[in-house]
């Protein structure tokens, strides 16, 4: 019960402090106002942060299944399980304070951490359990988290000036989008994880509204990408209907 306990407190905490830092604002600014302070091109329009939303949703969901199922799975698996979920959101909640006060630095360095403890937990489920009640809402969790970095390592790069070895702005944005593809992807043809991409796919779209034609190089590879996710979606899906075709014959 404890373990359960702690888990929608932790969950319902970070709901709170994500609404709160928003309507009075952690160290005086907006997640909007802070983004915007710096002219970084890999930025997503403000509408992304919905999905929070649904992700919030889906979590309490996957929790609520959890306590149902608790009797029937493996004691050391559900306290794994419930240890890594409750360290993601300690994380998360940090990397919030973290980034309203603006120590970027260390907000990666937390950042990061959330990654490793986000994979943990999606890895401690078999690749075929791509359920509602299963992994699906850790899925949403990690897959947003995966594209958070991506933009939110690519501002701190831009405050510490970083040079780029010469490479254009643009460009590495356009870097930053195709590795975040390959992650999808990768997760896509070995997991079958639509969820996941979904996440991806709709930063990408936030991207390209919010860049327009200021930056068509970066619109046209966010909305290119975001095609190709699609696409390869459904040619692995075609695949593996062949496979289970020819076995049975």
């Amino acid at each position: 019960m404890f373990r359960f306990l702690s888990m929608i407190l932790l969950l319902s905490t970070i709901f709170i402090v994500g609404i709160t830092a928003e309507l009075k604002p952690l160290n005086d600014k907006t997640t909007v106002e802070i983004m915007n302070k710096l002219p970084v091109i890999l930025i997503p329009s403000t509408y992304v942060f919905l999905i929070c939303i649904l992700i919030f949703v889906s979590l309490i969901f996957w929790l609520f299944k959890l306590w149902q199922n608790r009797f029937e799975q493996p004691k050391k698996l559900l306290i794994g399980r419930t240890l890594l979920f409750n360290t993601s959101l300690i994380l998360h909640i940090l990397c919030i304070f973290l980034w309203h006060y603006e120590l970027f630095t260390f907000m990666i360095s937390a950042f990061i951490g959330l990654l490793g403890i986000s994979a943990a937990l999606y890895f401690s489920y078999p690749k075929t359990e791509n359920h509602i009640s299963e992994r699906i809402p850790i899925s949403l969790y990690f897959g947003w988290n995966v594209f958070s970095f991506m933009f939110l390592s690519n501002y701190t790069l831009t405050l510490v000036e970083w040079t780029g070895w010469g490479i254009s702005q643009a460009l590495w944005s356009v870097i930053f989008l195709t590795v975040t593809t390959a992650v999808g992807l990768h997760f896509l043809y070995h997991y079958r994880d639509l969820a996941f991409n979904s996440m991806i796919m709709w930063g990408f779209i936030s991207i390209a509204i919010k860049n327009g034609f200021d930056s068509l190089f970066v619109t046209t590879a966010s909305l290119f990408l975001t095609a190709v996710i699609a696409a390869c979606y459904f040619i692995f899906k075609n695949i593996e209907t062949h496979k289970v075709t020819s076995s049975k014959k």
